[in-house]
């Protein structure tokens, strides 16, 4: 009997991430190693601050002690016999800071003199822990205790000879509060560290926002580069519909073959003003065009720009006043072909042939006046954007055109004409040596 096959799940694929969405990660990522960095060397010099006033303020409270036990200590004194003399702990010289003093034999002492009437409350096996600890060393001995009060008290024993033959030891033990000290040290760690976390989610906010700027322009190029591609879609894909049509009709012989070849030729060109204007704009966009200014005449360059643009039955007047702008003269030229263009194209009613009128005047400026249906009001803002110069047509070319007037220093405004139709201004600066 055969088993069933298993059915297999097939694994889960995952789309690969974008370009964009690398370049965001790699943001996150720049951001997060900024932050990281930051915290390191914040933490350090935290840590750094920490130590050295925790080690100052030791040092500082040491030397007290040191010298409390050394000025006790030149106050002993041994008679002739060899015994100790001590100050009688009832005269107040053990009281503040207190000094306990201890002598014994081997390595236990005892106490001997006391304070009298201590300013603080010293444990007893602190006391004696201390000073046996000091006589097995042979040297200076320091600790940190808690009183029973709950205040931090900080111990200095210090061993000597009792007597000139050396054969007995003894030990001075002195006492400081240290509680003050030890909470301006932890109130200071504290600061420090809500400081340190402060300035690290400071350097993440900054470093987001940098590594923001950072990758700024691979985006911006990523957006040109999509949207070359979006227009290139967009703009190529009615001609070279037309371009099959004609060539299926072709191939069934269903018109003439002169008529077929007209059109087609008139598609193909189309098909090479819409490449020649999207690498343009792609160039442009990118900011691989550099502007080649020189003195040139605008009234001339209109009209040349007119005398080369066939006509094809419209009807085209220039009036110029002569006039000298800094421009580059080829950017200037496609840009006033494609105003031109525009009006010829649709400024006028469907079946009846153009009549455009091209302004130059002695401010700069060139106007293009048509007599067609006009630029409705909702328009005018959003028609120098790809996509939005009217029905069959790409809007590249008045993009083109406004971008060149701004990177002159110019503009481009649309108005309606008092022909009716659609006014386009082209304002160009004029140096002040060649204005009127």
């Amino acid at each position: 009997m055969r088993r069933p096959l298993a059915r297999l799940r097939r694994p889960r694929r995952t789309a690969p991430p974008t370009p964009a969405g690398r370049i965001r990660r790699l943001r996150r990522r720049i951001a997060l190693l900024f932050a990281l960095v930051s915290a390191l060397g914040l933490v350090g010099m935290t840590v750094i601050a920490v130590h050295a006033d925790d080690a100052s303020w030791r040092s500082q409270v040491d030397a007290d002690l040191k010298l409390r036990t050394s000025e006790f200590t030149a106050d002993l004194h041994y008679d002739e016999q060899g015994a100790l003399e001590y100050p009688d702990p009832r005269e107040g010289g053990y009281d503040c800071p207190p000094v306990t003093l201890f002598t014994g034999n081997g390595e236990q002492v005892a106490p001997l003199a006391a304070p009298h009437r201590p300013c603080l409350v010293v444990p007893t096996a602190a006391l004696q822990a201390i000073a046996d600890e000091a006589l097995r060393e042979g040297d200076l001995s320091r600790a940190t205790v808690t009183a029973p009060n709950g205040h931090r008290l900080r111990l200095s024993a210090q061993p000597f000879s009792t007597s000139a033959t050396e054969n007995s030891d003894g030990v001075v033990v002195t006492a400081v509060d240290v509680s003050s000290n030890l909470d301006d040290h932890e109130r200071l760690a504290l600061l420090l560290a809500a400081a340190c976390a402060a300035l690290v989610a400071v350097s993440a906010v900054a470093g987001h926002w940098l590594a923001g700027r950072a990758v700024r322009p691979a985006l911006a190029a990523l957006d040109q580069q999509e949207a070359f591609f979006a227009d290139a879609a967009h703009d190529l894909r009615t001609p070279v519909a037309s371009l099959r049509l004609l060539a299926e009709t072709g191939l069934r012989g269903g018109a003439e073959t002169t008529e077929i070849m007209r059109r087609t030729l008139r598609q193909s060109t189309r098909m090479s003003e819409l490449v020649d204007d999207l690498l343009t704009r792609a160039r442009l966009m990118a900011g691989a065009v550099p502007l080649d200014r020189e003195p040139l005449w605008l009234d001339q360059l209109v009209e040349a720009v007119v005398a080369d643009t066939p006509a094809d039955g419209h009807r085209v007047t220039v009036r110029a006043e002569p006039v000298v702008v800094h421009a580059d003269a080829g950017l200037l030229r496609r840009a006033v072909a494609n105003l031109l263009g525009n009006a010829l194209a649709h400024g006028h009613a469907p079946g009846e042939p153009a009549a455009v009128e091209v302004a130059v005047g002695a401010d700069g400026t060139v106007t293009v006046d048509d007599a067609g249906p006009g630029i409705p009001p909702e328009q005018a803002k959003s028609l120098f954007e790809r996509f939005r110069s009217g029905a069959g047509s790409s809007g590249l070319g008045l993009s083109i055109a406004a971008w060149v007037a701004h990177a002159h220093g110019g503009s481009l405004t649309v108005d309606r004409s008092a022909r009716g139709g659609a006014r386009f201004l082209l304002r160009l600066p004029v140096p002040a040596q060649h204005r009127p």
